[in-house]
This record gives C-alpha cells, sequence and structure tokens, in this order.
C-alpha cells in the first residue's frame, strides 16, 4: 500500500513538474551565501585550520553559537549600542526597517537551520547586531571611532584594535559561509541616516535616502578594500554586489576605463585546447615574452599573437590569499550565472608557476608580489588552490590558452624547419640581454677579455721576434791535443 501511494505521489509531482520547476529556480534565483558540502571542504584537509570555517567572528546564523567564536559576541553588543545612540534613532526604526525584507533576507542562505525559518524575531536580532558591527568595522578605516564613544584601549574599534584584531576580522569576512546579505547592510545604514520621523512621512525622500545610503556603503566597502584596486577615474559599481565577499570579487575584476587595454585577437583556431601551457620561464625559453599589464584586473589578462608577449596583471600574495581564493571559487561554483573569471586566473596561474623559479621569474616582470614567504612556499599555495579546479571552455581565458598553445607549437616548426635559435641560446639572451646594465656588463666584459688576449698574444710575439732578430754566439775554440 506504502509503495501504491510513492507512485501515485511521483505522478502528481510528474503533473505538476513545470510549477515545481519555477518554484525552484526563483528559490535558487534567491540564494547567495551557501554551506559548503564535503566535496569541497574535504579538499584542504590536510591545513590545520580550515579556510571555509571562521577563527575570530562568526557572521550570519551558519557559525553563530560556535564555542570557540563566543567571546566575540559581547563586542558585538557593544557596537551595536555605540551605532544606535550615534544614529539618534531607537531599536524599534531598525527592526521596522528589517521587517519588511525578512523572507529575503532568509531566502539569501541556501541551508537555513528551521529553528532560524520560524522565530523571524530572533532572526532579526541576529541580522541587527551582526550587520550593525560588520558596519562599524568597515567604518573604521575611514573614521576614528575613539571620537565616537569608544575608548582608547578598546579591544576591537581602537587603533590597538585596528592593528591586532581587525586582519583576523577582515579575514573571516571573506568567507562564503560567514556573509551577511548586502540587503541588510543598505537597510542598517539607510535607518541610521533617516531622522526618527521621516521614515513613514515622504516616500520619495526615503527613496533618495537609500539612493544615498547605497553610494555609502559602497564608498565604505571600497575604502576598507582600498589596497585591492587601483585608483582612477572610475570606482567600480558595487550596486548588483550580493555581499561583502562578491564586492571584493567584483573589486578584483574591476578594470578602470582609463588603464584599459587593448585587447588582442588570439589569430588561431579555437576549441584546438590540447595539452597544458608551459610554466613562465620556460614559455619566455620558448620566445613568448611575459610583461604586467596596466591594471590590476584579474581579467586583464591578454596574449598578443603577432607579438608573442602575454600581459599578467600584478597581483600581492600574502597571509589572507589562500582564504580569500578559495572562497571566491567556492563563491563562482555554487553561484550559477556569476562566473568564472577568479577561478580560470587562478587555474592559469597554477600552469604557469612550476616551482620557485618561476615564482622568481614572474616577481622580476613585477606582477607576483610575495608577502607570503619564501617563493617555494608560494608556489605550493598556488598549486594548492587549483586542486578539482576546471577551465570553462566558454570563457575568455581559454582563448588565451589555446592562442599560446598554437603560438608555441608554430615556433617549434618553424624552428624545426628553419633551425632557428635552441632552447639554450633563447635562455642565454633571457639571462644576459634583457637588462641594459646586464647587457652592458657583459659587453665590457667580453671586450677585457679580448683586449687580454690580445695583449697577451702581442707580448708573446714581441718576445719571440727578439729572440730571432739577437746576433748568433760565438762558437767556442776547438781544443788542440
Amino acid at each position: 500500500m506504502g509503495e501504491n501511494s510513492w507512485v501515485v505521489e511521483v505522478n502528481d509531482k510528474v503533473n505538476r513538474l513545470p510549477g515545481i520547476t519555477r518554484d525552484e529556480e526563483k528559490a535558487w534565483q534567491s540564494h547567495s551565501i551557501y554551506k559548503l558540502p564535503a566535496c569541497v571542504t574535504d579538499l584542504v584537509t590536510d591545513r590545520k585550520e580550515s579556510v571555509y570555517k571562521p577563527r575570530a567572528i562568526s557572521f550570519g546564523p551558519y557559525h553563530y553559537g560556535e564555542s570557540n567564536l563566543d567571546p566575540m559576541e559581547a563586542h558585538k553588543e557593544r557596537a551595536l549600542l555605540h551605532f544606535i545612540e550615534r544614529s539618534g534613532n531607537p531599536l524599534e526604526h531598525y527592526r521596522r526597517a528589517l521587517s519588511g525584507v525578512v523572507k529575503e533576507l532568509k531566502d539569501a542562505y541556501d541551508s537555513l537551520d528551521d529553528k532560524w525559518k520560524q522565530d523571524s524575531e530572533a532572526f532579526l536580532k541576529l541580522m541587527i547586531r551582526d550587520g550593525c558591527f560588520m558596519l562599524e568595522v568597515l567604518r573604521s578605516s575611514s573614521t576614528d571611532l575613539t571620537k565616537n564613544g569608544y575608548a582608547s584601549n578598546d579591544p576591537i574599534f581602537s587603533k590597538h584594535g585596528m592593528t591586532y584584531m581587525l586582519p583576523y576580522i577582515k579575514r573571516d569576512m571573506l568567507m562564503l559561509e560567514n556573509q551577511l546579505p548586502m540587503l541588510l547592510l543598505r537597510k542598517l545604514h539607510a535607518t541610521s541616516e533617516a531622522s526618527a520621523d521621516q521614515s513613514e512621512k515622504s516616500a520619495q525622500r526615503s527613496e533618495e535616502s537609500a539612493q544615498r545610503s547605497e553610494k555609502s556603503v559602497d564608498k565604505l566597502i571600497l575604502k576598507f578594500y582600498s589596497h585591492s584596486h587601483s585608483h582612477g577615474s572610475t570606482q567600480p559599481k558595487l550596486d548588483e554586489c550580493l555581499h561583502i565577499l562578491d564586492a571584493y570579487r567584483t573589486i578584483l575584476l574591476w578594470k578602470d576605463s582609463v588603464t584599459q587595454t587593448q585587447e588582442f585577437t588570439p589569430h588561431c583556431k579555437e576549441g584546438n585546447n590540447s595539452g597544458d601551457i608551459l610554466p613562465a620561464r620556460e614559455l619566455e625559453e620558448s620566445g613568448i615574452r611575459i610583461e604586467k599589464s596596466q591594471s590590476t584586473s584579474l581579467t586583464d589578462i591578454q596574449f598578443d599573437y603577432k607579438g608573442g608577449i602575454l600581459k599578467l596583471p600584478p597581483i600581492c600574495m600574502d597571509d589572507v590569499s589562500e582564504t580569500m581564493f578559495l572562497n571566491l571559487i567556492a563563491f563562482e561554483r555554487f553561484h550559477a550565472g556569476v562566473g568564472s573569471q577568479v577561478t580560470s586566473y587562478i587555474y592559469l596561474m597554477d600552469k604557469l608557476i612550476d616551482n620557485a623559479e618561476d615564482v622568481n621569474f614572474l616577481q622580476s616582470r613585477e606582477i607576483l608580489h610575495n608577502a607570503l614567504g619564501s617563493d617555494k612556499a608560494l608556489a605550493q599555495l598556488i598549486n594548492s588552490l587549483s586542486k578539482d579546479v576546471v577551465l570553462d571552455r566558454d570563457s575568455s581565458l581559454n582563448k588565451v590558452h589555446v592562442a599560446i598553445n598554437n603560438y608555441c607549437h608554430e615556433l617549434s616548426v618553424v624552428r624545426m624547419t628553419r633551425g632557428k635559435c635552441p632552447k639554450w641560446w633563447a635562455a642565454l639572451m633571457e639571462t644576459y640581454f634583457r637588462n641594459p646594465w646586464t647587457f652592458i656588463a657583459v659587453v665590457a666584459a667580453i671586450i677585457l677579455f679580448a683586449l687580454t688576449i690580445t695583449q697577451t698574444t702581442y707580448g708573446a710575439l714581441q718576445y719571440y721576434q727578439a729572440l730571432n732578430n739577437s746576433p748568433s754566439l760565438p762558437s767556442p775554440p776547438l781544443r788542440r791535443s
């Protein structure tokens, strides 16, 4: 009987499949903060601490209540009090502003526990407290918070706290499971700037206030992560970003209109991506010149097929890079439609870096800035980031990959047919004739060596000539017997 009821249930769902599919599509579209499955987290089990789990502070419901993160809850409560006191608006104004979007805030989480789904008041309390704390952290890079009531020796919001605690908080803010919806931050900031009696008087004024707040939040984020993008005439647009991690990704991919480089079209057959590209050192030895791009955008990767020049953006790798890149890759993996630019960049860098020599070479080109430690450690880090990573065949970087492979193949064919410069000669040219001062030193050494040989030869010739021109000594007289 149970089996027959299951058959009826499945048949009923099949008949309602179009509607079910539409509901599922809408739900999936709302999700932006994901609980990562074991198939992803197990890739980094060799590390002492997971790069996907916060170590200092929790934001949102996924890691709330974990014992190692409890000490930060008191700091959140203190930040909430300062935030509300400074705005002049009571807590009720914030609760009312968020109660109208509580469903959207819940839908942002793809794996929300039933206790949060059923208890909206507890969920709102969590959102307000965590959101106010995050806004206070964002403001810390542009405001002296001690002027807003915080003690000069505050563990978090003081010069000392910003020096020693902020790096840990900053790192945890870039974890996918530890995100807050951008909608939350914008609502809280808009409410804090609105006067207490304005909230329901004028819809037009409220809309204008929300727009100003949106720009203000964007400015806070850009200032907080100002090291991640070049300062040009335009700034990244964060209006469609879903959370801080998405905003950070947008900053990394931003290419300023002033520094945009010409996009080279690979003159080769597309879709012929056979084999991996060579590491950076071997690419140069094969005849491909590697240079620094004009912008820091991870998308500013171009290959000039005519000139054989590969341009790569400069980037600084430090202690936070591993956490940041792995969480960005996870976000691109689970959020359909966001793109795969960061994943493609890491895929390419893994191919270009095989060992410490490749790291050292890219540093000499000002493409890599190693703030991590040894070149070997950085090479191992970049290689570890690409575990279980594939290159999207529809991405623009795949075309670059194809073009490089075809260019190397054509070079090898030309050299085989014409007998042109072997690999050792290309290495010699790279080592001694790329830098003008090195070139001058080598030429001077060759001239000095030639002069020494000439002087030695000339001295030897003079010696032998003197011997030939000297008069012969008379023969000794014969003795008579």
